[in-house]
């Protein structure tokens, strides 16, 4: 994206299974990290009745699984993973250290795929509605940044994940990674507001 000897820069835009079953998961388990992000719509979260000990365990190994789902080459595992029953290959565990949260998680693996894969296929379908649209909105945003700085763009790479939340906004959820509402994406003058101060921390 720039000619050669140009700052280029690298945008991948999706709404991937693994991070819609990460808060599919953190939301009917009661988990509140990451506390900034909103909840998805339409799903009840739980009402909280374990102890502080257990929560803490399930939290702690949940940060970890969060950080390898959004970001997996940022945050390797130090063990091998293991596919966790009733995921198919959506889902793997550390082989160590994650034996909480995934007992946790089994006996939600139908619904929370069932939920992924559908909330991954609606964004799909609408992406390819609108084919051309959503790079012309981060080149926009980039090009706008360029006339307010006065210079090209720095290099930079950004993922970011539409996701069918609560609240509409735009949140980082990794180093290179944020979240965005899927109705805020779909609103052309508000996504470009909304994702402006976005490019100018990267460019």
């Amino acid at each position: 994206m720039g000619g050669a000897g140009a700052p280029e820069w690298l945008i991948r835009e999706d709404a991937g299974q693994p991070v819609l079953l990460a808060l599919y998961l953190r939301q009917v388990l009661g988990i509140r990290s990451p506390e900034e992000l909103p909840h998805l719509r339409g799903i009840p979260p739980r009402a909280n009745d374990r102890s502080e000990e257990a929560q803490a365990t399930l939290e702690r190994q949940w940060r970890q699984y969060w950080a390898m789902t959004v970001e997996p080459q940022a945050h390797p595992s130090a063990v091998p993973l293991d596919l966790v029953d009733g995921f198919d290959t959506v889902l793997a565990l550390p082989i160590e250290g994650c034996d909480e949260l995934r007992a946790a998680f089994i006996p939600h693996a139908a619904e929370a795929l069932a939920f992924a894969r559908a909330a991954h296929e609606r964004y799909r379908k609408e992406a390819s509605h609108s084919t051309g649209t959503a790079y012309r909105a981060y080149a926009g945003a980039i090009a706008e940044h360029e006339r307010q700085v006065g210079r090209r763009a720095h290099s930079f790479e950004l993922n970011v994940q539409v996701l069918p939340l609560s609240q509409r906004g735009v949140w980082w959820i990794g180093s290179l990674t944020v979240a965005v509402t899927d109705g805020l994406r779909g609103d052309v003058a508000a996504f470009d507001t909304a994702i402006h101060p976005i490019i100018a921390e990267l460019a």
